[in-house]
């Protein structure tokens, strides 16, 4: 079972997912830190009080915000957990980074950011710079009237030549199975396949369209061998498993819509190649369409572009 040592929770006045964060670190006897970003003040120009400098003023809001979080964690009545309280100062994706890399975070939690409702917008700015860019496990929580999660999907793509894909598969599962068991819920697995070079041969005057149709069947058949390996490294009783023909961000799309999917475990990666893993603007078309609450990953040896010092 993977084990969280060190987790960190970006605050926002929302109860379920202080539960959540406090639940994971419980189960895990793993640290908690929640912690809220103020805006840096640069310059008078803000300023009406004579006499106010930027640096006081700043030391003000801080107090302020730290004595808010420190009011929003008593709450918690947990035996032997303790729950520590920051606030950063900066931009906020940057200094939540930072602080994750200077304290080696294994897990950031946070409420989504969307406005009034799902199909504004679910992920902000300051998620998706998260799930882009931070090195360590980002779950961005959905708010939702159900306090437990009844269904996981695990999104995978098998390939046992890509060492970087098949780590990061066994990360995904990983992730996703012990939160199954966990939360006593139903694991659910998509891969999306495609055919490579389908639409040509499709438009081609030599291939014949049996020839076509078999090529399809065994390419199938090999994916679906490949996903049921996968698997199989992970006994778990309640797994539904989907191999569905597509693209990858549609594939996940319909299947979390149609599972009414709790959570989605995902891989984000930073290079080009993987065509079923979410890169770029496919990562945005799945994140922002999906109303489930989404747990991303990144690749063995990712390193982040930020750093202490920018």
């Amino acid at each position: 079972m993977h084990r969280f040592k060190n987790i960190l929770m970006v605050y926002n006045p929302n109860q379920q997912t202080l539960d959540r964060a406090v639940g994971i670190a419980f189960e895990n006897e793993a640290r908690l830190t929640v912690v809220d970003v103020v805006r840096e003040l640069v310059g008078e120009r803000h300023l009406k009080e004579p006499g106010l400098k930027p640096l006081d003023l700043q030391a003000l809001v801080k107090k302020e915000f730290d004595w808010q979080l420190k009011q929003f964690v008593s709450s918690v009545k947990h035996d032997g957990l303790l729950i520590n309280t920051k606030v950063l100062v900066g931009p906020a994706f940057l200094e939540i980074i930072r602080e994750v890399i200077r304290n080696k975070h294994d897990l950031v939690i946070m409420t989504a950011e969307g406005k009034d409702g799902f199909r504004e917008r679910l992920f902000g700015s300051t998620s998706m710079h998260l799930m882009r860019e931070c090195p360590c496990p980002v779950w961005v929580m959905k708010p939702t009237r159900r306090k437990r999660i009844e269904r996981i999907l695990a999104a995978v793509d098998p390939d046992p030549r890509d060492k970087t894909k098949t780590l990061l598969n066994e990360y995904i599962m990983e992730l996703a199975v012990s939160l199954a068991e966990m939360e006593t819920a139903e694991l659910h697995v998509v891969h999306a396949w495609r055919l490579y070079g389908e639409s040509a041969m499709k438009n081609s005057t030599w291939l014949q369209t049996p020839k076509v149709s078999l090529y399809l069947k065994q390419e199938k058949a090999k994916q679906q061998e490949l996903l049921n390996f996968l698997v199989s490294k992970y006994p778990l009783e309640n797994v539904k498993v989907h191999l569905v023909k597509g693209e990858a961000y549609d594939v996940i799309r319909r299947v979390v819509k149609k599972e009414k999917t709790d959570l989605l475990v995902v891989g984000t990666v930073c290079r080009t190649g993987i065509a079923g893993f979410l890169i770029g603007n496919t990562a945005e078309n799945v994140l922002n369409e999906v109303d489930c609450s989404v747990l991303t990953v990144k690749p063995d040896g990712f390193a982040s572009p930020i750093t202490l010092y920018d």
